[in-house]
């Protein structure tokens, strides 16, 4: 391998952003392994957000979202190359607000989340998906009302049942590729507050309530849903997407949801990494 073609990988490595296919460098015999294909998206979404923390307030808030989504899929050596693994970071920002507009809300929040994914294709254009992974999430929201706690943090993590459809439509000449993937969370952790009880009590004074709080389907349903639709053109892929997110607990005492409807556009870029055979000069 070259100078320069170690260069155009490790820049595809770290931004994503310049689609490389590294060949061989002399005329021997090159081998394509199966789980070289690599997918890398950024998108963009932009939409409505409900809100309710009653640690915080016992009032609904309404309204913006901004989020940025990364995704990296990749196959893997399990199950003899059955398996993808799917990494997508994303972070939102928030803006809301009472049905009277004399309270506001600021919120954001960080989530990581890592599935290994199970493929069938019970037809060529249909790829049948089914996994389960972790997920992280780290992040505040706060109240601009309030005098005495107006701030909560969120700190969670879980384990995911993930499931995905991938169906390709021929279309004008060229293949458009539509996604549908849900994510359930079972049982995890999560940090919170308990009713009544101040952050000056846990971090000052270490006076611990159950701030560390089990949490299951029963407690804590959450459910997320993922629509997209990719089209290629010279110049890339483009995808189009919804996303529908409803996180909810209930615990101390307490109840939290956020719920998100969200409109997604971003790029797609697919590259294979070939390994050479011939190590000679």
């Amino acid at each position: 391998m070259t100078t320069l073609q170690l260069i155009r990988l490790s820049l595809f490595a770290l931004f994503g952003l310049f689609p490389t296919v590294l060949t061989a460098q002399s005329s021997a015999s090159s081998d394509v392994q199966p789980n070289t294909l690599r997918t890398h998206s950024t998108m963009l979404g932009l939409g409505y957000r409900n809100s309710l923390d009653t640690y915080l307030s016992p009032e609904e808030y309404t309204g913006t979202e901004l989020r940025l989504m990364r995704e990296n899929m990749r196959m893997t050596k399990l199950m003899d190359g059955h398996v993808s693994v799917q990494n997508i970071m994303q972070g939102n920002f928030t803006y809301t607000k009472t049905a009277t507009e004399d309270g506001k809300e600021l919120g954001g929040l960080f989530d990581w989340n890592i599935t290994w994914h199970y493929h069938l294709q019970p037809l060529p254009q249909l790829t049948l998906m089914a996994g389960v992974g972790p997920g992280f999430h780290c992040g505040f929201v706060y109240n601009t009302r309030n005098g005495n706690n107006p701030a909560q943090a969120r700190l969670s993590t879980e384990v995911n049942l993930s499931a995905m459809a991938i169906w390709k439509v021929p279309l004008a000449r060229q293949t458009l590729t539509l996604r549908y993937q849900v994510d359930i969370p079972t049982v995890g952790l999560m940090f919170s507050p308990n009713y009544g009880q101040s952050y000056y009590e846990i971090f000052s004074l270490g006076h611990y309530d159950h701030n560390v709080c089990f949490t299951n389907l029963f407690q804590a349903f959450s459910c997320h849903h993922l629509l997209t639709a990719d089209y290629p053109f010279k110049w890339g892929t483009m995808r189009i997407g919804y996303l529908g997110s409803a996180r909810q607990f209930q615990v101390n005492n307490l109840k939290q949801h956020d719920w998100s409807h969200l409109f997604l556009i971003g790029y797609v870029k697919h590259f294979r990494l070939v390994k050479s055979l011939n190590t000679s000069n």
